[in-house]
């Protein structure tokens, strides 16, 4: 079981994050901290396998914190959960060795998505003594990593996807992208959701009056 701390400062935010944490296989919220000294206690007394990371809190910044929550525990690991849009915040946050970044508001999907990611990568490598370059292509988000298209997918189709986002600097719902490709909404989520999986695409979520839509923008390397 994968024990995670989950650090903000707002009570019904971590709660939420709690619930989402809770759903997923494997994963157990072992601990709340509502701001950095707590974080320190909790990490200390729990040890835990993962800190799901607030930037902005009351006593500390989250970039700051990271570095304490490190040296208080060296084998924890840090999965950062922020409104924080600044390049230079995630520059740093990624300079820290974080695991992941995940901006708010996010859906319970997202972080599962990232949750999954860490156990099957980051995780799977303390059960090995030597990894292959394609465990640490998985590591680090490589588009080109060993995982498996889903189920009923083409690389055809993937490439004119892949194309789509790529030769683009704008983000697409699964709607447009079906349209300018010929295929149904489902089938072109299936493709995007995996670009989002591997890192090479990135969701953004457009709030209107029913339910928030994701819209997928190209993170990858572009030719």
């Amino acid at each position: 079981m994968i024990k995670v701390l989950i650090v903000d400062d707002d009570f019904m935010v971590a709660r939420i994050h709690s619930g989402f944490v809770a759903q997923m296989p494997g994963f157990e919220v072992a601990g709340v901290a509502r701001n950095g000294a707590q974080a320190l206690v909790e990490a200390a007394r729990i040890t835990p396998d993962l800190v799901l990371l607030d930037i902005h809190l009351p006593d500390i910044s989250g970039l700051e914190l990271l570095g304490q929550l490190r040296a208080a525990v060296p084998d924890l690991d840090v999965l950062v959960i922020s409104a924080a849009r600044e390049a230079d915040t995630v520059r740093r946050a990624l300079r820290g060795g974080i695991v992941h970044y995940l901006m708010k508001p996010f859906t319970q999907e997202d972080l599962h998505q990232r949750l999954e990611h860490y156990r099957r990568t980051y995780r799977s490598l303390e059960s090995v003594d030597t990894a292959e370059q394609s465990d640490v292509d998985a590591v680090f988000g490589m588009a080109g990593s060993d995982k498996p298209l889903p189920k009923g997918c083409g690389p055809e189709t993937m490439n004119r996807v892949q194309s789509t986002l790529s030769s683009s600097e704008a983000d697409f719902s699964a709607l447009e992208v079906g349209e300018l490709l010929g295929l149904s909404r489902v089938s072109a989520r299936r493709y995007l959701e995996y670009l989002n999986e591997i890192g090479a695409a990135q969701v953004n979520l457009r709030y209107g009056s029913g339910r928030p839509e994701r819209r997928y923008i190209w993170k990858g390397p572009r030719g």
